[in-house]
C-alpha cells in the first residue's frame, strides 16, 4: 500500500481512513461496534483499502455508501456486504452514470504519485448488487452503536449522511465539507441540495466527518453552508449554470 493511505482516530473505536495524496483528499470512515464494524464509502479504489481496515479491526465489516460515485465507491471491490440508498442502486447494479472514460480523466487529471502496484489501464468503477437497500430513516446496528441513515439528495439523488445521535457525530459525505460543493452537473439538484442541508442543519452535532480535505471542519460550517445557499437563491441565481459562488471557507458550483 506503500503509505497511500492515512488513519487517523476520531476516538477510541471510529477511525478516518484518507488519501491525502490525491487531489481529492477522500476521507473513508471505520466505525467500530460490539458484533460488527461499518466502514462508510471505500475511496478511489487506487489501493486495497480492506488490508487497511483489517489491521484495524478482525470484526465483520458492512460497507455502507454515502452516495454512488467514483470517488466513494472505488474499494467496494474489496468487500461482499455493500449498503446503498434505494435511489441509486441501479447505479451501482446496472449502470454508472459516468463513462469510465472521464472517471479515469478526472482520476488523473492532476498530478499524482500513484501506489506503484496501481494501473490506470486496468481501473474499472465497481458495480455490483447490494447485499441490502438503505431507506430514509433506517438504523444500522453496529452492536451497541447505532447509526442513522439521512436522505440529503442534491450532490445526488441518492445522497446519504449518517448520524449517530450518542456521538453527535455527523458523517456528511459530499453535502458538508470545506471545499467545492458541487450542484452543477445533470444528476446533481442545488434546490434538493439546500433543502438537504437545512435537513441536517436541526441535528445536534457536536463533529462533522467529510468526504473530503480538511478533516476537522468547525460545527458552525453546517450554518455557513445554510446561509451561503440561502443568499443565492434569495438573488434568484440558484439554477444550474450560474458558475462558483466563493465564501471564505467553501465554494457553491451551480
Amino acid at each position: 500500500m506503500e503509505n497511500w493511505f492515512t488513519v487517523e482516530n476520531i476516538d477510541k473505536d471510529t477511525f478516518a481512513i484518507s488519501e491525502y495524496k490525491h487531489w481529492e483528499e477522500t476521507h473513508c470512515y471505520l466505525l467500530l461496534g460490539k458484533t460488527k464494524a461499518l466502514l462508510i464509502d471505500t475511496g478511489l479504489g487506487v489501493s486495497n483499502i480492506r488490508e487497511v481496515v483489517e489491521h484495524i479491526t478482525s470484526l465483520p465489516i458492512e460497507v455502507a455508501t454515502t452516495h454512488i460515485h467514483w470517488d466513494h465507491i472505488g474499494g467496494h471491490k474489496y468487500f461482499k456486504n455493500i449498503l446503498v440508498y434505494e435511489a441509486e442502486q441501479e447505479w451501482l447494479s446496472v449502470k454508472f452514470p459516468i463513462p469510465l472514460a472521464v472517471v479515469k480523466a478526472n482520476l488523473s487529471s492532476k498530478p499524482c504519485d500513484f501506489p506503484s502496484e496501481f494501473n490506470i489501464e486496468n481501473y474499472q468503477i465497481y458495480q455490483g448488487e447490494p447485499s441490502a437497500v438503505l431507506h430514509d430513516g433506517d438504523t444500522i446496528d453496529l452492536g451497541n452503536r447505532q447509526v442513522q441513515v439521512i436522505h440529503t439528495p442534491g450532490h445526488s439523488p441518492g445522497h446519504i449522511c449518517f448520524y449517530e445521535k450518542e456521538r453527535q457525530y455527523l458523517y456528511s459525505g459530499d453535502l458538508i465539507y470545506a471545499g467545492c460543493l458541487d450542484a452543477f452537473y445533470p444528476t446533481t439538484n442545488p434546490v434538493e441540495f439546500m433543502k438537504s442541508v437545512k435537513k441536517v442543519k436541526v441535528l445536534p452535532v457536536q463533529k462533522i466527518l467529510p468526504a473530503h480535505h480538511k478533516l476537522n471542519v468547525p460545527v458552525n460550517l453546517i450554518n455557513e453552508i445554510d446561509s451561503a445557499f440561502i443568499e443565492i437563491f434569495s438573488a434568484g441565481k440558484l439554477t444550474q449554470g450560474n458558475g462558483i459562488f466563493e465564501f471564505t471557507d467553501f465554494q457553491i458550483h451551480i
